[in-house]
This record gives C-alpha cells, structure tokens and sequence, in this order.
C-alpha cells in the first residue's frame, strides 16, 4: 500500500492572523503561533523538499537585504519541487512600505523577484549568485503576480488602475506575488 503525501502549509511572519489549515511560524509566539523561528537567519526547521505551500503576507520587508537572501534560500530548501506559495508584501510606493519603523530597506519591488530566477540572475546579475559568493542567492524560483489596489481605484479600468501604478503614489497599495520552486 502506498504511503500517504504529507501535506505541510507554512504561514510564515504570521503573527496573530495564521491561516487556517497552516502551520503558524513567527518570531514572536503569539496566539496561533506553532513553531518560533527567526526566518531571516535561523536554519529552518523544516527537511529539505519537505513542505507543500507558504503563505507569507506583510512579513517580507521586516528583514534586511541579506536577510531575504537567506529566507529565499532556505524557502527554496525546504519547499518541495513545483510548489510554492503567495508573498504578499506593502507596495514600494505605498505609506505602508513606510510607516512601519520595524520595515527594512529597501522596500519590496518588483524587480526583488528577478533576483531569485537562477536564469535571469546568471545573466544579469550574477555577482548575487551563490557561485561567485558565498553569501548569494542559491535558489531558482518563478514568480507572477499583481497588485492590491487603493480602495478607490477597484471600479476602474484596468488601463486607469495601471496609469495609477506607475504614476501615483497610493494607486497600488501591496505587491502580491505567487512564487513556484523550478
């Protein structure tokens, strides 16, 4: 008989909100918090290719740039081939990537998730990669994703809402992206 697939949900930074069905982890144990780990520069807990899915929102940007470093590398370790999970972090053009004096810098752009497709980091920036040093990137993931628009601009068209991306500050009020281990 086979061996049932253990199914692993991590909601990472959750603080008091853990998603249900997930696994809470968090600096801080708070209510709903399961496993205490500090995810920017503790090893994690987790086997390698152990874990099916992550959530993580409004979490990403309270770690430094090296520390991101280490959390995709270690997200990449631990998740299993062709999963991946939704990253939810403030838009870069928001007062929520600023408001907050425990976010680090820099705010959390889009262009952060090029740095972690091994392809695209070879080719255009490969003194971030692992294989020319030793504190580099070691992860290859895809990401697509989109935005959490100001309250306002829902009603209208996507045409207007991406004018507003681009030239307003507050048209995009988060950055979400889904993330996929190649």
């Amino acid at each position: 008989m086979k061996k049932a697939e253990v199914v692993l949900k991590l909601d990472l930074g959750c603080g008091k909100t853990k998603q249900p069905g997930f696994v809470g982890v968090d600096i801080l144990k708070f209510a709903g918090v399961d496993v205490v780990c500090n995810l920017g520069n503790e090893k994690w807990p987790w086997a390698n290719n152990s874990i099916s899915e992550v959530y993580c929102s409004h979490f990403l940007e309270h770690l430094d740039a090296m520390e991101r470093v280490y959390f995709w590398n270690e997200l990449y370790r631990v998740l299993k081939k062709g999963c991946g999970g939704k990253i939810i972090t403030p838009y870069w053009a928001s007062a929520r990537a600023y408001g907050d004096p425990t976010h680090k810098w820099p705010p959390v752009a889009e262009w952060a998730y090029y740095y972690i497709n091994k392809d695209w980091r070879k080719a255009n920036a490969p003194h971030t990669d692992v294989e020319f040093v030793k504190w580099g990137f070691n992860c290859d993931f895809d990401a697509v994703g989109g935005y959490g628009m100001h309250q306002a601009l829902l009603t209208r068209s996507p045409e207007y809402q991406n004018f507003a991306i681009q030239w307003y500050k507050e048209g995009a009020q988060d950055l979400h992206m889904n993330i996929t281990k190649k």
